[in-house]
């Protein structure tokens, strides 16, 4: 009991501290740091195990967004806000045409603007029977669209046009001008979100699309051009010509071919790809050389009918552009055009 006790109460001896001189001075610090090194290696080891961590996690995290992102547009195919303002960021793919992508964003923009003027102008209802067939047309046309605009990105970049900063511009400023006086932009702007619900920046977008695609069809169809200068010769000869027997009788040119038609009474204003302006200056029965369409639809020839102080009446032949159309029908039907989601 005695030895229990006297192991259990025997207390260590300890060594004097030793005086610390400039001799002992460098043994004395380092044995200070010796004993601090034992608390910071564990911190660094800890440290270095949480850099880690926070790395498996930040890349599990990223995994799961982009699955669950992937679930929401191919599978899901949500077509929210929300999702659109993602794809804005994010250029993630809705279809490719002949090797070309069609950005998701494009897709969005054109399908929730249709969405946008049906539910606001025309007060669908998106979930009766009929709004639900017109939202899967619109579906359609939005695609259609976005890979025609795709497609003609792809054949500008290779033809080397494109359309420019003042090109843009100009036709913004003819599109603001009403009855001879222009509107201001501001004005105009809120038109358009009205209508479409598009930003400025989003109907730039739109446009310059747009207007390429016509530079685009209009440096394709030569066919067209040479008919349409065909029949202007052939006006300019004879004038007395009758449009509609003319247009009828001239056979097609390739796949270009003539059609007859009359406007009817519109004001002068008419948005109509520059026809009404054309036709309003001239004089009764005068015809007009060749006009290219500012909307991108063919070659015109125009003949003044009658005209009164705000109205004009013209009669006019026209040459469809095809060429484009063709073109991207052909890349279809060779199975150039594949679609990511189901409409």
């Amino acid at each position: 009991m005695k030895k229990i006790l006297s192991k259990i109460f025997k207390r260590k001896k300890e060594p004097l501290p030793t005086r610390i001189t400039s001799d002992t001075v460098a043994e004395h610090r380092e044995r200070i740091l010796a004993g601090g090194r034992r608390f910071k290696y564990p911190i660094q080891y800890a440290r270095h195990k949480l850099v880690i961590n926070a790395i498996l996690i930040s890349l599990i995290a990223l995994i799961l967004v982009v699955v669950v992102g992937w679930w929401r547009l191919y599978v899901v195919q949500s077509t929210s806000d929300f999702i659109y303002s993602i794809t804005k960021v994010i250029p993630v793919p809705v279809a490719s045409v002949d090797g070309q992508s069609v950005l998701y964003s494009d897709y969005l923009m054109k399908y929730l603007s249709s969405i946008h003027y049906l539910v606001n102008k025309e007060q669908l209802n998106l979930n009766s029977a009929d709004g639900k067939r017109q939202v899967t047309y619109v579906k359609q046309q939005s695609m259609n669209d976005a890979i025609a605009d795709a497609y003609a990105i792809k054949l500008a970049g290779e033809k080397g046009i494109s359309v420019s900063d003042s090109e843009l511009e100009l036709f913004l400023v003819l599109q603001r001008q009403s009855n001879g006086t222009e509107i201001t932009e501001q004005a105009y702007q809120a038109v358009v979100l009205d209508y479409y619900g598009w930003s400025p920046s989003e109907y730039r977008h739109v446009t310059k699309n747009k207007l390429l695609r016509q530079k685009v069809a209009y440096s394709m169809d030569k066919d067209a051009l040479t008919l349409s200068n065909g029949l202007s010769e052939i006006l300019q000869a004879d004038s007395s010509k009758d449009f509609k027997t003319l247009a009828e009788a001239t056979p097609a040119r390739g796949s270009a071919k003539a059609v007859y038609g009359v406007s009817g009474w519109v004001p002068k204003s008419n948005q109509d790809g520059g026809l009404t302006t054309e036709a309003a200056k001239l004089e009764k029965s005068q015809m007009s050389s060749v006009i290219k369409s500012s909307i991108g639809d063919g070659y015109y020839i125009v003949k003044l009918i009658d005209i009164s102080d705000d109205q004009v009446s013209y009669e006019y032949i026209k040459v469809p552009l095809t060429a484009f159309d063709n073109m991207l029908q052909s890349a279809k039907d060779k199975n150039k055009i594949d679609k990511y989601i189901n409409i």
